[in-house]
């Protein structure tokens, strides 16, 4: 069962891959005292957070004075801390400049462990007023505690089927519609544009677990409608693997050209330095975008020259950006978070946290659920502050299939020529829809319920 569990963390974009190295848990809610150097806007979000005096508890989690919210994490289990780090900064900065309309946000990190979604779930839905900027690996779990306990929820990320596009959860990241594949562009451009003789040779490698084997067929699906031929598709040990050499000498002798890998970036490592020692260069690999950061950069040696590796950021911006979003991202990291890194899984964070706080602010006294919900639904292009391509809350589907490249080189994650047409991404490929069934989300008629019972 150990196995399965752990494949499930490290094997789903963007939540684990990172260390303890790049900070430890912390509750705290922020010691930084108010200064003027910091803008109490985010982009073009003119005003995030400020001052103001509310007299009224209208609902669970929410007093005069404050706003409590839930923040998932799995760090008690991978020691990596991105939610937590973006729970602090986004709370440090708001309630410095006043809160959301006098109200301090107070964040309550649920975490669970991996295997205590449920738990963490049901103590949510006793306090919490909504959840924000959190994930966890194996969030199915907890799924129908939050539903039934009519709890909203935006997430940084979602993981499993039964979440993802659940009800009364808003995702604010243009790559995580439910029913469409988040990388269709991506792929059908390596295939088509960068590397046209690669989609005649298509691998696939991933993790042995129910979960990653669903993002396996996924990816093989949708890669086959882009065009592209699989002559191999395998699965490793979801612990690892101690020896990649085999493996290596079958995608070899198979002539795999571009190849697909689900998993956790040190192993992906390992795989690209034995295909180096080979002197067998693939066009390109797909190591998705839970490699994007300098740790993968830095394990990858000789192979980040040798090699070519691609991820899709979805639609957000590029961290080494120099947007005045990201720039003063960076800032608030550096103010509210020293020493801590900037991940990309953070950016997903902070435009849920806006999104958040735009919409908890235009509530005014009357806070409920039912008014935080909607409000934030009425987004019909949402970009967190110009954090990444619009979506739009109104209808997320079909997305509008944005995407943009990074490409490792020895001096790192560099933009790679993808041919963009709307500013920083590339728009003009439809998304593509799945037409094999791989499960639906949860819905409130699920659990006897409408949005007639939220308040």
């Amino acid at each position: 069962m150990l196995i399965v569990l752990t494949a499930a963390l490290v094997l789903v974009a963007g939540c684990s891959g990172r260390t303890a190295s790049e900070g430890e848990e912390d509750q705290g809610g922020g010691s930084a005292s108010p200064t003027s150097d910091i803008a109490s806007g985010f982009g073009d979000i003119p005003v995030a957070c400020q001052g103001g005096s509310m007299s009224t508890e209208p609902t669970q989690g929410v007093s005069a004075d404050e706003i409590r919210v839930g923040v998932f994490s799995d760090v008690g289990f991978n020691k990596n801390s991105e939610f937590v780090d973006a729970a602090e900064v986004f709370t440090s900065w708001c309630n410095d400049l006043g809160g959301i309309n006098g109200r301090k946000v107070v964040a309550n990190i649920r975490d669970s462990k991996l295997t205590e979604t449920r738990k963490q779930m049901m103590a949510a839905c006793g306090e919490d007023f909504a959840l924000v900027g959190g994930g966890s690996a194996l969030d199915g779990l907890g799924v129908k505690e939050r539903v039934n306990c009519l709890l909203p929820s935006l997430p940084a990320q979602v993981a499993q089927l039964t979440s993802a596009g659940s009800d009364l959860e808003i995702s604010a990241d243009p790559s995580q519609v439910p029913g469409y594949d988040p990388f269709f562009g991506f792929r059908q451009w390596l295939m088509t544009d960068a590397y046209p003789e690669s989609a005649k040779a298509v691998g696939i490698i991933n993790g042995d677990s129910p979960v990653t084997k669903i993002l396996g067929e996924q990816a093989v699906e949708s890669t086959e409608a882009a065009g592209g031929t699989f002559v191999y598709n395998d699965l490793y040990p979801a612990m690892g693997v101690s020896d990649w050499t085999p493996y290596a000498q079958t995608m070899k002798s198979k002539g795999v050209k571009g190849l697909i890998f689900y998993g956790e970036f040190g192993q992906l490592a390992k795989l690209e330095s034995v295909l180096t020692g080979m002197d067998y260069k693939l066009d390109w690999i797909d190591a998705n975008n839970n490699a994007y950061g300098q740790q993968f950069a830095e394990l990858a040696g000789t192979s980040a020259g040798y090699q070519h590796n691609y991820v899709d950021l979805g639609g957000n911006l590029p961290l080494s950006s120099g947007a005045a979003p990201m720039k003063q991202l960076t800032t608030l990291w550096e103010k509210y978070a020293p020493g801590k890194q900037l991940t990309l899984p953070a950016v997903r964070a902070m435009s849920a946290w806006l999104l958040f706080a735009t919409s908890a602010a235009a509530c005014g006294d009357d806070l409920t659920r039912t008014c935080l919900y909607d409000t934030a639904k009425a987004q019909s292009a949402w970009t967190g502050g110009g954090l990444h391509a619009p979506v739009n809350l109104t209808q997320p589907t079909p997305p509008s299939g944005c995407f943009n490249v990074e490409q490792l080189t020895p001096e790192g994650w560099v933009k790679a020529d993808f041919m963009p047409d709307n500013g920083p991404f590339r728009c003009n490929v439809p998304a593509y829809k799945y037409t094999k069934d791989y499960g639906k989300p949860l819905t409130l008629a699920d659990v006897g319920k409408s949005m007639n019972d939220v308040k």
